[in-house]
């Protein structure tokens, strides 16, 4: 009796490796899928925002040229209509960094506005170093293929971070 449990055992534990294998595996390949994807929307992102005029922050604000992007998402939902992905201004609150202007989607279909920038995830450790990040995370409990630019003021500070994302299937 107990030989045929040790072995259920060993088949539940081979099932659920090969199990955790493919999936890895399937996220690997909409990387290769993804990964040029997010980077040409970013491209975009940064030269669109760039043609509005300089960025800067006002408090908790920011500011284009003299368009405050809070609460104005005419280019996030253009990279949407162009792109098919979801992009995000952050702004630095604290030591974290809260979404201003988005056309990710909470479960109850508001945009995240006003949610933060995951601080155990994978992107803030990069951005806390003043490097960009572009890898897989979770966004609201759903992993997308993304990338993340910290943008820095004339000091050198991260005060805003530019995202791109694909929802993985």
């Amino acid at each position: 009796m107990k030989i045929k449990m040790k072995i259920q055992t060993l088949a539940a534990i081979g099932i659920a490796l090969g199990m955790s294998f493919l999936a890895g595996r399937a996220l690997a390949e909409s990387n290769a899928e993804y990964a040029p994807k997010v980077k040409e929307a970013m491209k975009e992102l940064v030269s669109e925002s760039g043609k509005i005029g300089a960025a800067k922050l006002d408090g908790s604000a920011l500011i284009f040229g003299s368009t405050k992007m809070n609460g104005n998402y005419a280019l996030v939902d253009s990279l949407k209509e162009k792109f098919k992905c979801t992009a995000t201004f952050f702004v630095k609150k604290g030591e974290g960094f809260i979404r201003v202007s988005t056309n990710v989607i909470k479960d109850d279909g508001s945009r995240a506005v006003g949610t933060q920038l995951d601080p155990k995830g994978p992107a803030i450790a990069s951005i806390s170093k003043g490097e960009a990040y572009y890898g897989i995370a979770d966004i609201l409990g759903k992993k997308y293929e993304t990338g993340y630019e910290p943008i820095k003021n004339a000091s050198g500070e991260t005060v805003e971070v530019f995202y791109i994302g694909y929802l993985l299937q």
